[in-house]
């Protein structure tokens, strides 16, 4: 079954219309100026393109991805970022899900390369739709932050020798937004992080357990694939925010706790500043000096004006 996740501000509308009233202060998000468009032969590598309709661009863009267990696909902030001149990208890829069906070693490549192929197919078209291709920031909120955190950590993924246009082009982005976000698929260093947590599986074929025994063995594709060790002086900045502190909130479980957990984003900032790479890290309590939260540090990287 596809699953669509409703914007928060979506899911206002519909709680005011069961209501049988439709709050002034709740607007409908727009409709997408492309919908659905296909940069892949799978019917989950789909993108819904949002263009600002004030300005002349070309315009700095925030590419959002959806779900890599099951396939969706949902615009970030389009109330913020549209107003500022900022394009959005809503980006479906194919998931773990299929990926296991199709019996594939790493199921997390085929979020991975699609994620990149995605950015490639946004450079393709920068010139039809007025987007500025310097500028380019990707981001994404729980499972949804894993390829925007690969696509800042990796070098570029361009391949000039290929026969695909696409593939020719960069990968390269301005920054990273990950929220509520699982920044690694190395089980040692998820519990290391966070004590206690299990969470991954089918990332390298197998379930948590196994892949906690066989990590030697994992090891090649932990490295392929994971944002954290692909860390290097190059990488684009990054910035994780989270909405609980370092102690469990009640009302929430310890399973759901631990796998959004800001002590994720902690363990990633130690590493990033290691390798030379700017990370913030913001949650109850813990501010940024330099950005009010995630959406400032986007349209800032983006020098793109503030609504």
């Amino acid at each position: 079954m596809r699953v669509r996740h409703c914007s928060p501000r979506a899911l206002l509308l519909a709680i005011a219309f069961t209501a049988g009233t439709v709050s002034p202060l709740v607007a409908a998000d727009p409709a997408p100026t492309h919908k659905d468009v296909s940069y892949g032969p799978s019917p989950h590598q789909i993108m819904d393109v949002y263009l600002p309709t004030q300005g002349r661009g070309p315009y700095p863009v925030l590419v959002w991805f959806g779900g890599i267990w099951q396939p969706s696909k949902h615009a970030a902030r389009l109330d913020f970022f549209l107003p500022a001149r900022c394009a959005v990208i809503a980006v479906e890829t194919r998931t773990m899900t299929d990926a296991t069906t199709d019996k594939v070693l790493a199921p997390v490549s085929y979020v991975m390369n699609d994620a990149a192929r995605a950015v490639q197919f946004i450079r393709m078209n920068a010139g039809k739709w007025n987007i500025d291709e310097k500028r380019i920031a990707v981001g994404g909120g729980s499972q949804g932050a894993l390829p925007a955190l690969y696509l800042g950590c990796a070098p570029d993924l361009a391949d000039p020798r290929s026969s695909d246009p696409i593939e020719r082009l960069s990968t390269k982005v301005t920054c990273v937004a990950a929220y509520r976000s699982q920044p690694s698929i190395d089980p040692r260093r998820m519990q290391e992080w966070v004590p206690g947590v299990k969470w991954g599986a089918p990332a390298l074929g197998c379930n948590f357990e196994e892949s906690l025994k066989r990590h030697e063995e994992l090891l090649p594709l932990i490295k392929k694939w994971s944002p954290e060790t692909l860390l290097h002086k190059g990488a684009a900045p990054i910035y994780f925010e989270n909405n609980w502190g370092l102690t469990q909130p009640e009302k929430v479980t310890e399973m759901d706790y631990k796998v959004h957990s800001p002590a994720w984003g902690l363990g990633f900032q130690k590493l990033a500043q290691q390798a030379g790479v700017k990370c913030h890290v913001k949650y109850p309590g813990h501010p940024t000096d330099d950005y009010k939260d995630i959406w400032d540090f986007v349209l800032k990287e983006l020098n793109a004006t503030s609504p």
